[in-house]
């Protein structure tokens, strides 16, 4: 079934945020800060060894420059912002960190290379080998999120979902497109978001890391045409 494994995918990060959020209300804030520290050092390393494996970088700054500039002409960053506020509303949560833990989940359960080959593999009708692994990844990576951040990582799965099927449906659409060379800068392009995440996380910078986003299609277009 397409999609089968975005869908285990989900269910593994809901189970494994529901498991944070037990262990969160018990936590010291001391223990969290020093957690949430610690994922902002393992997105740096994430995000660094992803990006160095680019083969290209001049489509890489171009993409980069052309998504930034995208993203900030559709102001991506405010719209998700307040949609996450509306969410933190409807569902009455108090957490001062719903936010971070919404936008923070999404993007390293979704920058990654796993994400990008496991969708394009599951489209093109081959098994769900790499989503699998990778829900039993997130799984235990949503404990330590939503511990740290709460319940914002778990509604993390929504853009997930749209970020990951549609990207599989796209796939499946588009049978024969997606080359090796680009899906590797794909992958080298997300890889320098982690990095702006990373340094977020972290508080060195507060970088508008949604308003590039939209250098990952930029990536694309660029390889299709200048490889």
């Amino acid at each position: 079934m397409i999609m089968q494994g975005t869908l285990v995918n989900v269910g593994a990060v809901i189970v494994g945020s529901v498991i944070g959020l037990i262990i969160h209300s018990r936590l010291p804030k001391r223990i969290t800060t020093t957690v949430f520290q610690g994922i902002g050092l393992f997105t740096l390393f994430l995000g660094f060894s992803m990006a160095l494996k680019t083969n290209n970088i001049l489509l890489m700054i171009f993409s980069i420059v052309l998504g930034s500039i995208t993203g900030e002409l559709l102001n991506l960053e405010d719209k998700v912002n307040k949609l996450s506020e509306k969410i933190k509303k409807k569902t009455k949560s108090k957490n001062d960190m719903f936010t971070e833990g919404f936008v923070t989940a999404f993007m390293l359960f979704c920058m990654g290379s796993m994400t990008i080959l496991g969708a394009i593999e599951e489209g093109l009708g081959g098994v769900s080998d790499l989503l699998l692994t990778k829900s039993l990844m997130d799984g235990f990576g949503s404990i330590a999120l939503s511990a740290s951040l709460g319940f914002g990582v778990m509604l993390s799965v929504i853009p997930m979902l749209i970020y990951q099927g549609g990207l599989t449906l796209f796939a499946s659409l588009l049978e024969g497109f997606f080359t090796e060379i680009m899906i590797m800068e794909l992958s080298a392009v997300g890889g320098i978001i982690l990095i702006g995440l990373g340094i977020n996380i972290l508080e060195i910078k507060k970088l508008k890391i949604l308003n590039m986003v939209p250098s990952l299609l930029f990536i694309v277009l660029l390889t299709y045409y200048f490889q």
